[in-house]
């Protein structure tokens, strides 16, 4: 069963998740945690640029993060990535033949991105959601 992981937020924080993406979760983490701690215009300005692929995926999640701490939370400030992380999705399991009739396993693998945004504050220190995995 699903977990609901939006009532478990303080008020002044904000989740976007993106489900099912197809790239392995090991190159989306490489994006992830170039963007974790960041202030949210400067990950959003880091992953224009990056140039990997799993940087539009993130950049979509950061920014629907962002828009949903706005729109849904009326968090007016500016917004902090608190949390990041990517989790393993379905693996996908195709064919391929090969010689003398085998057949070789394929797997196409998804992950899901979760970011979490909060307010900046005095009383929340950047410092504590810098580098390092914050779950």
């Amino acid at each position: 069963m699903a977990e609901n992981k939006a009532k478990d937020l303080a008020g002044n924080e904000a989740i976007a998740q993106a489900k099912n993406i197809r790239m392995t979760a090991m190159k989306v983490r490489r994006v992830v945690d170039m963007v974790r701690g960041q202030d949210v215009e400067q990950a959003l300005d880091t992953l224009r640029f990056a140039p990997y692929a799993a940087a539009e995926p993130v950049f979509k999640c950061v920014a629907s993060a962002a828009a949903n701490a706005r729109n849904n939370k009326q968090l007016r400030g500016s917004l902090v990535i608190s949390e990041a992380y990517v989790d393993e999705g379905p693996t996908l399991k195709r064919f391929r033949p090969r010689a003398q009739g085998r057949a070789y396993r394929i797997r196409k693998r998804t992950s899901h991105i979760t970011i979490v945004v909060q307010e900046a504050s005095i009383n929340n220190s950047v410092a504590r959601v810098q580098k390092g995995r914050t779950r």
